[in-house]
């Protein structure tokens, strides 16, 4: 049977998802449930409700045989779809298989560098992305191909070598360093992903950790230390950044907040002076 996944958006052209102008393929489904999660509906599938068929402003959502069908060149993409979903999935899902994404990914080659695969957590498609990425390599060289991750997989497990092997670099998230705090924000542990920072730090392919610091809730000093005390006098990226509203769950706004300036030069001052040669603010 041919491989297949589940995306729930592509980016032809994306400078935030790695170096230089990248295709950014967002794959759907997510084994965390971050509170402060900016794409929720990346978490689950559809569950075939039919509620968003109902506020469709278009008639771009339908129903077939029980489920929930999109007509893409109907959609006016207004989310109202997205926004009263009580199951945090989206019925604006494509199914692709290896070759179909090639095609997209040819539309774009002469303007990137590379390609990005994100999520949801992409690494739970790990099989598909690795022939993926070896298609890739075999059709265009000079293509660099990084992995977004959670680190909820333990990459250093022999089923994931032919993956991490394939892979030039990864971007790995460390939301919270104390145990506790990262079951209260995801739940799930966090073992697999201090692992996984460890592990790929080791084998020269972490391009980048990202920590989102959200005030009053988490200690992002100790977060910050640990990550610095690991990738220091490296050329690993260190991202700071600030937590925002924007595609948070309403219901879970209330107990979020963003830290000021101040406190964010201070974890980046505090991440300088334990030697992370790259910072970045945002």
């Amino acid at each position: 049977m041919e491989l297949s996944a589940k995306i729930n958006k592509i980016i032809k052209f994306s400078n935030v998802d790695g170096p230089g102008n990248r295709m950014a393929i967002f794959f759907q489904g997510c084994n965390f449930n971050c509170e402060y999660c900016h794409n929720p509906e990346t978490i689950n599938e559809c569950k075939n409700c039919n509620q968003c068929v109902e506020v469709c402003p278009t008639s771009a959502l339908y129903i077939d045989e029980s489920s929930v069908k999109w007509k893409e060149n109907l959609c006016c993409e207004c989310d109202k779809c997205i926004k009263i979903c009580k199951f945090d999935a989206s019925p604006k899902i494509k199914e692709y298989t290896i070759n179909e994404l090639i095609k997209e990914v040819t539309k774009v080659k002469p303007f990137i560098k590379g390609v990005t695969v994100s999520g949801g957590e992409s690494t739970l498609q790990y099989r598909f992305i690795t022939e993926f990425f070896k298609e890739i390599k075999r059709k265009w060289p000079n293509l660099t191909c990084f992995v977004d991750t959670n680190g909820s997989l333990n990459l250093k497990d022999e089923m994931y070598k032919e993956f991490v092997d394939i892979t030039d670099f990864f971007m790995l998230d460390v939301k919270a360093w104390d145990e506790q705090e990262h079951i209260d924000l995801t739940a799930e542990k966090v073992e697999n992903v201090i692992e996984n920072l460890q592990f790929l730090k080791s084998i020269e392919k972490l391009f980048e950790v990202r920590t989102v610091v959200v005030n009053q809730k988490l200690n992002n000093r100790l977060t910050i230390k640990k990550v610095s005390e690991i990738i220091s006098k490296t050329d690993i990226r260190y991202k700071i950044i600030r937590y925002r509203h924007f595609g948070v769950r309403e219901k879970l706004q209330k107990n979020l907040f963003s830290p000021s300036d101040i406190e964010l030069k201070e974890l980046e001052d505090l991440a300088q002076s334990l030697e992370v040669k790259n910072t970045l603010i945002i």
